[in-house]
């Protein structure tokens, strides 16, 4: 896992390095610089580009600009410098680098209110502008001056490269609280922040490339995490093995309880998506009124037809059922099961009483709704697969507050209920109890549309049932599950993404996913 850090954090590693282990802060500007310079010629096909603007503020983040200018100018290239500051505001390191770069003669030119309408044209005439305005300090919106040079960055079509993060973003949060950089490219500094990996704020960001400064990597190891991001590596090394002499028992029975008159789709997307995940078996519990269909579009898996409600939905007991849980490593519950009181029943007392892993989704959600309590009491594992509006309800709370704070509300539901949840939507994140929240950094817009989440839901009991800690199997599954739909979009577009597709094109995930050393 990547490490991501808040502000605070950084500093903490920072002032270590400096303190116990005597590493000049300078010296860490150095480094920094020499990075984003490295960025810089990597963007310019390997040469260091003829012309750049870097525009400074008055923080270490500004220092670091000083350094970059600095090579460049050392390097015969145009390197001018536009600080967006008065001189006398430069402390420390970044005092010291700006009278280095002065010293070397890098032409400095300090941007005034009344400079702002022609900078728009200045900047475009170099072949990169280096952010160096704002830094991780920034709690709230750019103001005034700065979001206005920001402006002028953004309109004037030229690559720039941030060091750090975008100015205008604030480093704690995947908001956007007013002017921000759209950067081509960002220099992360020793480790990702939360602006890196959290939207909206990402995709602001470019290119990302973690640098190497210097700091020792115990210190950063030591640190504690805001969030930790998934990569392909960690999801590779977390992948199940098939050993010669296994069978299909050896390799987990999902049980899924789903579907119902006008939502079969749902079962079979369920029952897909765990059987392309590696489960040995899978047995779907439907109402007898789908049965055909679910048989017909799944003939993979044993399906168990159940008797029907008046809506059509599912009306049985789970003592009905209790052979099949007893034979289950893993139960999905909830896609399309509908909302009728026997249905909703069902849901609620697999949670309850199940004493193996649950997968709850959908409308299996909407049955708990806020009686988390049901869930934090339940004999055996729960892993919750909530959209921002069923987390909502679940939270008694708006969406747009879920959407507002995602990595609070997930960690919010986990604590509450006890369970693991997989918060879907764009960045998701897969908390729980104790835990470090973690980041998915796979998937696209078009895996927005219906059944998506049921294949999902698959995924992670596949997981679960051959043995995977559910904690991993949650983010493991989000993972291939979002990869899944990577491919499918890389071949079909965003906008004619479908369920199915995914479900489809799981093989091609897992399989670049073992091909990993």
């Amino acid at each position: 896992m990547m490490k991501v850090l808040e502000a605070g954090q950084m500093q903490a590693c920072d002032r270590t390095a400096i303190e116990q282990y005597r590493i000049p802060g300078a010296l860490l500007m150095e480094n920094a610089g020499l990075q984003v310079l490295d960025v810089l010629i990597e963007l310019n096909g390997g040469e260091a580009p003829l012309s750049t603007a870097v525009i400074c503020g008055p923080g270490n983040n500004g220092g670091d600009g000083f350094v970059v200018a600095r090579h460049l100018h050392n390097l015969g290239r145009e390197a001018m410098v536009y600080l967006v500051a008065d001189p006398e505001r430069l402390r420390g390191d970044a005092l010291l680098n700006f009278k280095i770069a002065t010293e070397f003669g890098v032409p400095v030119h300090r941007v005034d209110a009344e400079q702002i309408p022609g900078l728009p044209e200045i900047f475009g005439r170099f072949d990169f502008i280096v952010d160096a305005l704002l830094g991780t300090g920034i709690r709230d919106a750019a103001r005034e001056l700065p979001a206005a040079v920001i402006e002028s960055m953004n309109v004037a079509s030229v690559p720039i490269v941030a060091i750090d993060l975008p100015s205008g973003l604030a480093a704690d949060s995947g908001e956007v609280p007013g002017a921000a950089i759209e950067a081509d490219a960002t220099v992360a500094l020793a480790a990702l922040k939360p602006c890196h990996v959290l939207g909206p704020a990402t995709g602001l960001c470019g290119a990302i490339n973690v640098a190497e400064i210097s700091l020792p990597a115990r210190v950063v190891d030591e640190a504690l995490a805001a969030f930790e991001l998934v990569t392909p590596m960690d999801v590779a090394a977390a992948l199940p093995r098939r050993h010669a002499a296994s069978h299909k028992g050896t390799h987990g029975r999902v049980l899924v309880v789903a579907g119902a008159e006008g939502t079969a789709g749902a079962a079979t997307l369920t029952a897909r998506g765990a059987l392309r995940s590696g489960a040995g078996l899978v047995d779907i519990v439907c109402p007898e009124s789908v049965y055909g269909l679910v048989g017909a579009a799944v003939t993979e898996a044993l399906v168990h037809p159940q008797s029907a409600g008046p809506s059509g939905g599912l009306n049985v007991r789970l003592e009905d059922l209790a052979e099949l849980v007893a034979a289950s490593e893993v139960v999905v519950v909830g896609p399309g099961i509908g909302t009728s009181d026997s249905a909703a029943k069902l849901a609620r007392d697999i949670v309850a009483e199940v004493p193996a892993p649950v997968v709850v989704d959908a409308d299996g959600l909407n049955a708990i709704g806020s009686e988390l309590d049901l869930v934090a009491a339940a004999p055996g594992i729960r892993i919750l697969t909530p959209h921002p509006g069923e987390a909502a309800r679940m939270l008694n709370c708006a969406s747009s507050a879920i959407q507002e704070d995602r990595p609070a509300a997930s960690r919010t539901l986990a604590d509450r209920s006890g369970a693991i949840v997989i918060l879907k939507g764009y960045r998701t994140l897969i908390a729980a109890p104790g835990k470090v929240t973690v980041v998915n950094s796979t998937g696209n817009p078009g895996m927005a549309t219906g059944g998506t989440g049921d294949v999902l839901a698959g995924v992670v009991a596949a997981l679960v049932g051959q043995g995977m800690e559910p904690f991993r199997a949650a983010w493991v599954g989000a993972f291939v599950h979002g990869s899944a739909g990577d491919a499918v979009a890389a071949k079909v577009g965003e906008l004619s993404l479908m369920a199915g597709d995914l479900a489809d094109a799981l093989p091609e995930a897992f399989t670049a996913l073992e091909e990993i050393p």
